[in-house]
């Protein structure tokens, strides 16, 4: 699979070599969305993402799976799945790569995940 990137400077990183490079929340006014930037390095193979918000409880209060992402610039919003909100709230990302392991007859193949990197961060509700 070719993937091409508009600066051709930068070079697509193998699996193992790809990083979480920017992770930023910006919560919306409203106190009940947050805007979460994610960037990954330049990659050969398309990785995937898990991203979830915890409160001060330790309860995660919103989460989102990027499946196989052809965009190394994400943005999307986050809704807080908690009638009040407010704090100091945490974000976890971890980039992944998953593979089908082979198997014989109508199995479904187990999957396995290979974690590559991940990142926290905060951001406060008042």
């Amino acid at each position: 699979m070719d993937i091409f990137f508009a600066d051709p400077s930068e070079v697509p990183l193998p699996p193992d070599e790809v990083r979480i490079q920017v992770l930023n929340a910006e919560p919306w006014p409203d106190g009940q969305r947050v805007r979460i930037t994610l960037e990954v390095d330049p990659f050969q193979k398309r990785p995937s993402a898990e991203i979830e918000i915890k409160n001060q409880a330790g309860q995660t209060v919103a989460a989102v799976s990027v499946i196989e992402t052809m965009d190394r610039k994400m943005e999307f919003n986050m809704h807080l799945r908690e009638k009040e909100s407010g704090g100091t709230y945490q974000i976890s990302a971890v980039l992944y790569y998953s593979e089908s392991e082979q198997t014989e007859g109508d199995e479904v193949p187990p999957q396995k995940v290979t974690e590559v990197d991940h990142k926290n961060t905060s951001f406060v509700i008042i």
